[in-house]
């Protein structure tokens, strides 16, 4: 199946095919969310079968949204389609802009919207084998040393986005907290 993503080419948002954007670089539209239990952060390890950052730690969701999808419907439908996760409220934290070799010749150019739900006690998490390995509650001042200690375990998106726009996605949770 042809995934075909919202990126700018020649500087017209046109539908182009997934792995092409990534193979040359184009900027395009993403959507990563955190779902959150109080200070601890819902964290997936990607599945191996992936064809960029196969393996490593990450934010619990991030995507790219359908041709003419709203960023919100498309945070809300990959929660269900990677996570099996439903009934969270994400809510909009962030607009940012990154580029980050992925491996393989691969770069993720990305415009992203990112979102933070809160989950509650009993939220049930069942991963896609075909997208999450493994998933893991991360008290977000322990992913922050985690990432200092063993950068290559992690996303380079997740990286940027705690480098650059930790408090600004997480607010209260990120004050204060260095690894």
């Amino acid at each position: 199946m042809t995934i075909m993503i919202p990126a700018w080419v020649d500087g017209t948002l046109t539908p182009v095919e997934k792995l092409e954007a990534h193979v040359k670089g184009l900027r395009h539209k993403a959507v990563s969310v955190f779902v959150m239990r109080g200070e601890a952060v819902l964290m997936q390890q990607r599945a191996m079968c992936k064809y960029h950052t196969p393996g490593l730690w990450t934010n619990t969701c991030c995507t790219h949204p359908d041709w003419d999808e709203a960023p919100l419907d498309c945070a809300v439908r990959r929660l269900d389609e990677e996570l099996g996760l439903t009934g969270l409220n994400p809510e909009h934290r962030h607009h940012l802009e990154y580029r980050a070799a992925v491996g393989g010749g691969l770069t993720e150019h990305e415009v992203v919207d990112v979102f933070v739900a809160e989950a509650g006690p009993t939220l049930k998490v069942t991963p896609n084998p075909e997208e999450v390995m493994a998933v893991e509650w991360v008290r977000f001042s322990d992913l922050l040393k985690r990432v200092t200690w063993e950068p290559e375990r992690f996303t380079p998106w997740l990286r940027i986005y705690l480098r650059d726009h930790a408090q600004t996605i997480f607010g209260d949770v990120a004050e204060g907290v260095t690894p």
